[in-house]
């Protein structure tokens, strides 16, 4: 079996963190899916990447010798993909890129660094708005494009968008909480329980289509924008919750472990996707950048 690049960026996120959940956080996928992809890299390559410790893992004296390799090979393949694109038409110019609160902490930082090292030459003006404001911008000319919550856009007569990432909205809870005795859990489980709400875009909103099609309430206990507020509550047993997939992390600020376990219910993903106004030709700066997300994501759209 050939090795494939996603191994290597498996095998590169997990060196990087030290650990197999904080690797799938990143990479917003399942763990089960870094450590089959790192076994088979180990079974392919016949040697051992990494000790498991009390903490994580740690690279073996192969392991590290490979990642220098794996670096290279990857390097060499980004350069080969992005060299094509900034010989195109845009690659210079302003950008200017709007983005929603969730998207720039949670998603785009790594990106936005990555596209302004890539391209020097064209300015990138970064907004942060509400969708209203964002959906606005576009539509008016003021924002060439934007990086945010396709899955809620209300003008798509009028925004035409291209997902770039799916993640899944699963259910928070503390180690020690009775609902992980549960092989199966579902919403009207999650209504008997105290919820910690959040609030930041939309999810109030977001959270309401799920709960009201199941005809069923949270009851909350408190409501915040915070993300590390309800983190640090649920870690610390106050309640519950359910969020997606890319702004969790696997500790609170104070060192508590969260666990998730997937919904029995359809509960509707959180979609991260690019959008430009329909009537309007996509400037080149933004073109360039739109070519650099989807090769970025892997083609875009992906999950």
């Amino acid at each position: 079996m050939a090795i494939t690049l996603r191994q290597l960026d498996y095998f590169i996120a997990t060196a990087d963190s030290g650990q197999v959940s904080h690797a799938a956080v990143d990479l917003n996928i399942s763990q089960s899916a870094v450590t089959a992809a790192i076994k088979a890299l180990e079974a392919e390559l016949g040697v051992k990447l990494f000790d498991r410790t009390h903490s994580g893992v740690r690279l073996t004296l192969e392991g590290g010798r490979f990642l220098e390799r794996a670096r290279i090979i990857t390097g060499a393949v980004a350069a080969a993909l992005q060299t094509p694109l900034r010989e195109r038409q845009g690659h210079s110019g302003t950008l200017r890129l709007g983005m929603s609160y969730t998207v720039v902490g949670y998603f785009m930082s790594r990106y936005y660094a990555r596209f302004r090292k890539l391209y020097p030459q064209i300015e990138v003006r970064v907004v942060e708005l509400a969708r209203e404001a964002l959906e606005a911008g576009v539509v008016d000319g003021e924002i060439d494009m934007a990086v945010m919550l396709v899955s809620n856009l209300e003008r798509g007569e009028e925004i035409e968008h291209e997902m770039l990432m799916r993640s899944r909205r699963r259910l928070w809870l503390s180690v020690d909480h009775h609902l992980l005795a549960k092989p199966e859990i579902s919403l009207e489980d999650v209504a008997a329980e105290d919820y910690v709400m959040l609030t930041v875009d939309e999810a109030r909103t977001t959270a309401a289509r799920y709960w009201d099609a199941a005809a069923l309430q949270p009851r909350p206990v408190l409501a915040t924008s915070s993300v590390e507020a309800v983190r640090s509550l649920v870690a610390a047993g106050v309640g519950v919750t359910v969020l997606s997939d890319m702004v969790y992390r696997p500790w609170s600020l104070e060192g508590q472990r969260i666990e998730v376990r997937t919904l029995v219910d359809p509960i509707p993903s959180m979609d991260v996707g690019l959008a430009w106004a329909r009537h309007r030709p996509i400037v080149p700066p933004a073109a360039v950048f739109r070519a650099f997300m989807s090769v970025t994501m892997g083609g875009g759209g992906g999950g």
